[in-house]
């Protein structure tokens, strides 16, 4: 495995990151569908077995479920890893998703995910979605973050899903230690501002969905379905022509992972991994193989002749 530094004063974490959105389980309106704890706690094993350091989590991912089981997987070996989790998505009485990144709602979210965690500390604190319920504006949300440094709760600040006027309104408060946006082959619009910001000012990347959501693994055909718990069933990139331009892309891919004796899947991590400003790549494990499967990903270096064939496939309609 190898390793990256978080930004200009974070700590090294693995190239690979472990993703645990899916582990949360069934019982909640973003669901990848039904999982097993005990393949969920395995899977984390062996994610450290194989040397990756990075855990990313959220108290979202089924409803605080998959902190719970990340601290209890992780157990005597929590000191070994860069544990990041997340707040300013949170759920209310009726299981409905709401976004609050008020100074007292994140104070009361960071205690919740230190106990389900079972840590004293959390080395990455980042903010899941910009507020927009316009609950708090970004400098309240960067305020309460920074308190949490300050009250040795928190080690790291880092934003998901911001973009370029949000991160600027952050950065008037402290430095942004890490973004986490989504990229991957299928989804490229950070390349183009977002990406080339964050290293010019020294925050660190990890980026989310690399496979997109699993479009990139390979595993897909034209006929293929999701279950009804299961998000992507309900979104328009896994469904009707939508899925079916996306399989025409994976496909011709896959020749070009098959002429570097790679997978597509790794092919598509090791895409992201290219760019300067990435420290890590997040990637969802359900089950032990899956971690094994991306793992040779971590050594793969694509020339600039092949990120161009890579941009030019993604590009056609």
């Amino acid at each position: 495995m190898k390793y990256r530094q978080l930004g200009k004063d974070g700590p090294m974490i693995s190239v690979i990151g472990f993703g645990s959105w899916a582990i949360g389980g069934a019982n909640w309106e973003m669901s990848w569908g039904e999982q097993d704890d005990r393949v969920s706690m395995e899977s984390v094993r062996a994610a450290l077995d194989a040397g990756i350091t990075f855990f990313d989590t959220a108290p979202v991912y089924g409803l605080g479920h998959a902190e719970e089981l990340i601290g209890k997987a992780l157990g005597k070996d929590r000191q070994r890893v860069v544990l990041a989790t997340k707040c300013g998505y949170l759920w209310d009485e009726e299981r409905r998703l709401v976004k609050n990144g008020t100074y007292a709602s994140i104070m009361r979210e960071a205690e919740a995910s230190l106990r389900r965690l079972g840590t004293d500390t959390i080395d990455l604190y980042q903010m899941h979605y910009p507020d927009t319920d316009a609950q708090a504006p970004a400098e309240e949300t960067m305020r309460a973050m920074e308190r949490l440094v300050q009250d040795g709760k928190v080690r790291y600040i880092g934003l998901c899903n911001y973009n370029i006027p949000l991160l600027e309104q952050s950065l008037a408060v402290r430095h942004v230690d890490s973004l986490q946006p989504p990229y991957s082959i299928l989804v490229p619009q950070a390349e183009r501002e977002l990406l080339p910001f964050c290293l010019e000012r020294g925050i660190g990347v990890v980026a989310y969905s690399p496979l997109a959501s699993g479009l990139l693994s390979g595993k897909y055909t034209y006929g293929s379905t999701f279950a009804e718990t299961d998000w992507r069933s309900r979104h328009k990139a896994y469904t009707g022509e939508a899925l079916k331009r996306n399989i025409d892309r994976v496909e011709k891919l896959k020749s070009i992972a098959a002429r570097l004796d790679i997978t597509v899947a790794q092919l598509a991590i090791a895409y992201v991994l290219a760019h300067p400003a990435l420290t890590s790549a997040i990637v969802g494990a359900r089950r032990p193989d899956h971690v094994e499967s991306i793992l040779p990903a971590a050594d793969v270096e694509l020339d600039q002749e092949t990120l161009a064939e890579i941009r030019a496939v993604a590009a056609r309609s």
